[in-house]
């Protein structure tokens, strides 16, 4: 099977999550192994060091060039050849999987794609700050390069209205510090300045860093790029140092020790 694969050319865009060698799945490490060629962001080849052969060819490359990576990458592979796309977190969430088929789509290209999925951020950053994702829940990033800001308001709106725990991926750069002012302003249009904020930068990684705040103070607490915040929605509540978001047990079955 995996020499018929070869024949034709695949294309594999895996997920290695959040950065931790031990929350690669075993298919991505598979896929890495295997792989003729590895492609990808610079920091994400690095955080793989330890799968890579020395005889496997590297195509590294900086952020801001995902279209040049994807085409090389499709180019590769319908040579014939083996290629892993390296995407930190899930490649289907805020990553290359879409973009690699549009560029297929695009070019008529016949090589077989494999998606392989990675923990994304989210996850990584919930398990971390205890359970805040147990009921409904949106992402949205804050980073106007591909979306027009007005529509990131909108969606941010709908957010906050519909009481989801919200997930805001993309908070803040060096050049774009005033998106999380205005998401915090959104979200404290319909929520208690009390609710609860998680706030993970480096998730799985060795400057990992979290922090549990309220959504009136969370600007008070460094926020950048490798930063992911979740605002909890109208029942979030903190226990043990740890953010919990009730998914509803208690009110439709109560929660009471066994009788004996």
């Amino acid at each position: 099977m995996r020499e018929q694969a070869a024949a034709t050319g695949i294309l594999s865009v895996v997920g290695i999550g959040p950065g931790a060698a031990d929350l690669i799945s075993p298919r991505a490490r598979l896929a890495i192994e295997q792989a003729e060629i590895v492609a990808g962001y610079r920091t994400y080849l690095e955080l793989i060091a330890q799968l890579l052969r020395p005889e496997q060819q590297q195509l590294n490359s900086a952020m801001m060039q995902e279209i040049d990576r994807c085409r090389r990458a499709l180019a590769l592979a319908e040579q014939g050849r083996n290629v892993a796309l390296i995407c930190g977190g899930d490649p289907g969430i805020y990553a290359m999987a879409g973009l690699v088929y549009e560029l297929a789509q695009e070019t008529g290209s016949t090589c077989r794609i494999e998606i392989i999925p990675g923990i994304a951020a989210l996850n990584a950053c919930a398990a971390l700050l205890g359970a805040p994702l147990m009921h409904d829940f949106a992402a949205v990033s804050l980073s106007d390069l591909m979306t027009p800001w007005p529509l990131i308001e909108k969606r941010l709106q709908a957010a906050a209205m519909a009481d989801f725990v919200t997930v805001l991926y993309n908070p803040k750069s060096g050049r774009r510090t005033g998106q999380i002012v205005r998401a915090r302003e959104i979200m404290l249009e319909h929520r208690s300045p009390a609710t609860p904020v998680g706030i993970v930068s480096g998730a799985g990684r060795s400057n990992e860093s979290v922090c549990l705040t309220t959504l009136d103070k969370m600007l008070d607490e460094e926020i950048g790029m490798q930063s992911t915040v979740l605002i909890g929605n109208s029942r979030t509540f903190i226990f043990q140092n740890k953010m919990v978001t009730p998914r509803g047990y208690a009110d439709k079955y109560g929660l009471r020790a066994d009788e004996s």
